[in-house]
């Protein structure tokens, strides 16, 4: 096997535990609210409070990998993870869910960042879209396995050791990555030449590419944060909820890889953005109100996958190798405006409407927009392509 893709595995296994430490609060979201007597509003500023940072730190993010290199803030970004987890599972305050919340949430930023600058760096060129198709599906894998796993734990042992498992993971992936990870050569960390910065026409496509990304992922994390909590209305219990909603996350791991193998192989990637999003929109409307919920996950997750590798992949299409950090550094700091205040103005949305089933019209109208920046994208991708004859 190349190292790339021995690479591509640890990359999936440390990002991983992220996913599964991002799904933690919703995941548990009644046992949260039992034990802390807090309302779904709460839960969904729990939630986006991991996300926010993002807002900040994405850029400078990159800036620092490109200073002290990816690998040592991505340790770092996973320290803090393990410290915030830990600080959730042994505080009784809300506060204290909070401020570890946030810590940790930092320190995803950090990883979430450069770890996709890592596979870009490893793959461009060469299977980029089957590869961060890959590499993605990491987040949906780690959701479902929390999904499953996590209310039972819950259940039988209390919310204290659940959010231990989830500190002991980050602690896990730490050592992981400082044991066997290496950078390739010429990873793109050499001084950027001034014609060759993020600026123009390569701003404006890397933040289109971000907003496209955002926007999907938001509408994900909605319905896959909110879904158990809409399934539970309809009569399910906390386990049964959380194990029909990790439907979703399972088959978007499995055809999302399928779908960037597609991409690279056609080369169609704007029609299969909008064939996924769209069928996805359409399935989420349909479980905003069916009650034949197994059948619509199913199909919600099929769809879900399809554009993954599609999106991903934007962004490399633009930057070169130099250009790399930072630009993933901006396209980030787009995707976490997106994702750290939808799920908070889902929450606000359910308490007003008094209805879960809200959330899932907001995530509808998250990905029809995300279809509507694509031709942005499309005109400013092309100016750039000009801009380098």
């Amino acid at each position: 096997m190349a190292i790339r893709w021995r690479v591509l595995a640890l990359l999936f296994l440390v990002r991983t535990s992220m996913a599964f430490q991002f799904q933690a609060v919703g995941a548990l979201s009644p046992v949260y609210q039992e034990a802390f007597a807090v309302g779904i509003a709460d839960i969904g500023l729990l939630i986006g409070l991991y996300l926010s940072p993002g807002l900040f730190l994405a850029a400078p993010g990159g800036a620092l990998g490109r200073r002290f290199g990816d690998k040592r803030v991505v340790l770092a970004g996973l320290a803090m993870m393990a410290v915030g987890g830990t600080l959730m599972a042994t505080s009784d305050l809300w506060t204290g869910q909070l401020a570890g919340r946030l810590v940790a949430g930092i320190g995803g930023v950090l990883l979430n960042v450069l770890m996709a600058k890592m596979v870009t760096d490893w793959f461009a060129g060469k299977e980029i879209s089957f590869s961060l198709a890959i590499y993605v599906n990491s987040w949906p894998v780690g959701i479902a396995i929390a999904l499953i796993f996590l209310p039972l734990l819950a259940e039988t042992s209390g919310l204290t050791a659940a959010l231990a498992l989830v500190a002991a993971l980050t602690a896990l992936g730490f050592a992981g990555l400082a044991m066997f990870y290496r950078s390739p050569s010429g990873a793109g960390n050499e001084p950027i030449a001034a014609g060759d910065r993020v600026r123009g026409a390569v701003l404006g496509a890397v933040v289109a590419a971000g907003a496209i990304w955002g926007f999907y992922n938001t509408a994900l994390a909605i319905v896959f944060s909110f879904g158990p909590e809409l399934f539970i209305g309809r009569g399910m219990g906390l386990v049964e909820a959380g194990s029909v909603t990790s439907i979703i996350l399972w088959m978007l791991a499995i055809f999302g890889s399928l779908a960037g193998f597609l991409i690279d192989w056609t080369g169609r990637r704007y029609l299969i953005l909008v064939i996924g999003n769209l069928g996805f929109a359409l399935f989420v409307l349909i479980g905003s109100w069916t009650n034949q919920v197994l059948a619509n996950v199913i199909a919600m997750g099929l769809f879900s996958g399809v554009a993954v590798g599609a999106m991903m992949s934007l962004p490399a299409l633009v930057l070169t190798p130099a250009t790399r950090a930072v630009g993933m550094g901006v396209f980030f700091t787009v995707f976490y405006f997106c994702t750290a205040t939808g799920p908070m103005i889902a929450g606000w949305t359910a308490d007003l409407t008094g209805d879960v089933a809200a959330t899932f019209h907001l995530a509808v109208a998250l990905l029809i927009v995300s279809v509507l920046v694509l031709p942005i994208y499309h005109r400013l991708a092309l100016r750039t392509q000009a801009e380098k004859r």
